[in-house]
């Protein structure tokens, strides 16, 4: 599967930003989905998952109540929406898609991987 990431931009702090993740090549309608982060100097990190049929949307705590991920399984596409952004938020965003049909907080459950897309928020 081939991700590509769209969206990522510079914005200022408290403004909305979405993501998209498109995939290419074998569709990934019937994998989970996840949105990974990595700020300069640091690991990556999860962000958000969902299931294959859009069900247990989870978040990590930094983003819960921010972000919400969501899917349009009929296009094979995943998307972020992005609200409040704060410069903490400021990383490369990365979209995967799972080994099976349920989404995970764990990179290692993730077989396919975006180049990313940079969010820059300014203070």
């Amino acid at each position: 599967v081939q991700l590509v990431e769209s969206g990522g931009g510079l914005v200022q702090a408290g403004d909305s930003l979405r993501l998209s993740c498109a995939s290419r090549g074998r569709a990934s309608s019937n994998n989970g989905m996840g949105w990974f982060r990595q700020a300069p100097g640091m690991e990556r990190e999860f962000v958000a998952s969902i299931d294959w049929d859009g069900g247990r949307p989870s978040y990590a705590d930094s983003v819960k109540g921010r972000f919400t991920i969501s899917r349009d399984k009929g296009k094979s596409t995943v998307s972020l929406q992005m609200s409040s952004l704060k410069p903490g938020d400021t990383a490369v965003y990365f979209c995967a898609a799972s080994r099976g049909s349920l989404g995970s907080s764990r990179m290692e459950n993730y077989s396919s991987w975006g180049r990313g897309t940079l969010v820059t928020v300014s203070s």
